[in-house]
Formats: C-alpha cells, structure tokens, sequence
C-alpha cells in the first residue's frame, strides 16, 4: 500500500513543484529583463519537461536504468498517441502547410538520431554530447526563426504571462525556486522508489514500468495544457508543447543522461518500444510539414492505439489479442 501511496505522491509533488520552479524562474527571468520569448524558449519549455529529466537522472542514480530509458521513450509515445490524440478528439487541427517545417524535419532527425545511438551501444558521454549538441542547435535556429516572426513572438509572450502573475518580491521568487527544485527531486525519489517496488512485486520489468507508469505520469502537465490550449481555441499550442517535449525529452534530457553515465539500453525497448515511438513520430510528421488536417476521427484511433500500446505492455500480445477477441 505504502508504495501506490509513494506513486500518487511523488506525481503530485512533480507537477507541483514543476508549476512553482517555472513561475518563479520566470519571475525572475523577467526582473533581469531578458525577453519573453527567450524566457518561453528556455525557461518554460525547459521547466515543463522537468519531471521527464529528474525522474529518470534520479532512476540512473539508483541503479534503474531501464526505468529512465523507458520513461523517456514511453514519455514521447503518451505526447503523440494520448496528448495529441486527445487534443484533437477534443477539437479538430487544422495547420498551414510549412508552418511546422523546420520542426517537423528537426523532430523526425532527433527521433532517428536517438534511436541511431541508442543500436549503436550504450548511451554514454559521446552519445550525450551529440545529442546536447542537437538541443542547443535546434534551440538557436528557433529563435533565430521566432525572432522575425511577429506572431510567434506574441504567441510565447501570451504563454509567458499566464506564468507571471502580478509582481513578486525578489525573496518570494528565490524561495519559489528553491522550492520548486527541492520538490522535483523529492517527488523523483518517491515516484523512483514506488515504483521499483511495484515492478518486483508484480514480476514485470523497471523498463515497463517506465515505458507505462512514469511516462503516463510525467506527461500529464503536458495533457492538461494541450486539453486547455484545444479548449480555447488555440489547438497550434498543443502542437508546439508535443514538439517541444519530445525535442526535450530525447535530445536535452537524453544527452544529460549520456553525459552522467553510461545508460544500456534495454533489449525490449530496442526491438519494440523505440519503433512505436518512431511510428507514433512519423505519423506526427505529416501534419507537420503538410499541414494535414486531423479530425476528430484521427484523434480516437490514436488514443485506441495508446490503449493497445498500454495494454501489451501491461498483459503481453497473446492476452492483449484474447481481450480484443
């Protein structure tokens, strides 16, 4: 029991705790007056993705590498199958053909960039420079691009504000901050400890439980804003959160872990789970570069194939088909 309760409170003290880091990183971004959209670009997409990054380095330092593969993989099939799938149920996507270009072709090449290093052998030092390397870059060209872009520039500094709030004393944003960081790593270690136990007591593997549990739980931040975002009218902003994501997820957070240690890569993730995630990317790309529209329709076959996704890593193929039969 004390484990589910480990599970259930270190989600919460996660998203919690990632909700205070960024406003009071964006606080006091803005009172050294650096611009909203470097802010958006930083501060905000990176603390966003914060509980992928600390709960698989927590993982690594207690010796659960497959949870910290498997949390990253699994976290980037929940953004496309589930986030954007439900996005869409809830509100159809129309995209101008283009408008995603350059991150389109950028999300597929650090799809196909991680998994190229990850057959290659363990993910270690060389491994986590070249895909840090890939961040920084695709981050540089971003806001060289977003820069002369009128509208992106109002874009994130609307997305910006929501973060602001009325003006904070200098003592309350460093205790905001401080706060926030000590409640990532504590909430890690909860849900890192928790978790391990219910994987032994079950008999199913750390990897599973991050390709499922831990992935399912740090990407809800992401849900909720993509639902929020779709709800009123602005579904393009649940687009740019499940790239943004998935760039962080494989490309910043993976090359952190390269660079602390040398991760192996389980087999079950190499032979099966890192080509659904390929899959579920490609299937994104389309809407990206084209500009396709996705209905409705769309929407529910990509949650029905999360649910499946879901459902053999829980049962296994064979029973996953006698369910459905």
């Amino acid at each position: 029991m004390i484990m589910y309760i480990q599970v259930l409170a270190g989600f919460v003290l996660l998203v919690g705790a990632a909700e205070i880091l960024v406003r009071g990183a964006v606080s006091l971004a803005d009172r050294f007056g650096i611009s909203p959209l470097v802010i958006g670009m930083t501060v905000v997409a990176v603390g966003t993705s914060a509980p992928e990054l600390v709960v698989s380095l927590n993982a690594v330092f207690e010796g659960s590498s497959g949870l910290a593969i498997g949390n990253l993989v699994g976290s980037n099939t929940a953004n496309v199958l589930l986030i954007f799938g439900a996005t869409c149920l809830l509100k159809p996507i129309v995209e101008h053909p283009g408008s995603n270009l350059l991150d389109g072709w950028v999300l597929i090449g650090g799809t196909a960039l991680f998994i190229g290093l990850c057959l290659y052998g363990d993910l270690g030092q060389f491994a986590g420079i070249i895909l840090l390397i890939g961040f920084f870059g695709f981050l540089a060209a971003s806001y060289w691009r977003d820069s002369h872009d009128p509208a992106a520039i109002e874009e994130v500094a609307q997305e910006v504000e929501d973060f602001q709030g009325e003006h904070k004393p200098l003592y309350v944003t460093l205790l905001m901050i401080v706060a926030g960081l000590i409640g990532l790593g504590y909430g890690a270690d909860l849900l890192v400890q928790g978790g391990v136990q219910i994987a032994r007591i079950y008999g199913v593997s750390e990897e599973v439980i991050g390709l499922t549990l831990f992935a399912l739980g740090t990407s809800l931040p992401e849900l909720g804003a993509c639902l929020v975002a779709a709800f009123r009218g602005h579904p393009a902003v649940a687009i740019g959160n499940v790239i943004g994501s998935n760039l962080f997820n494989l490309l910043g957070a993976g090359g952190v872990l390269g660079l602390v240690a040398n991760i192996p890569v389980p087999e079950q993730i190499l032979s099966f789970d890192i080509w659904i995630m390929f899959g579920a990317t490609a299937v994104f790309f389309p809407v990206l570069v084209l500009g396709w529209r996705v209905p409705r329709v769309t929407g529910a076959v990509l949650l029905l194939c999360y649910i499946g996704y879901v459902s053999i890593q829980a049962y296994g193929v064979e029973n996953t088909m006698a369910l459905l039969g």
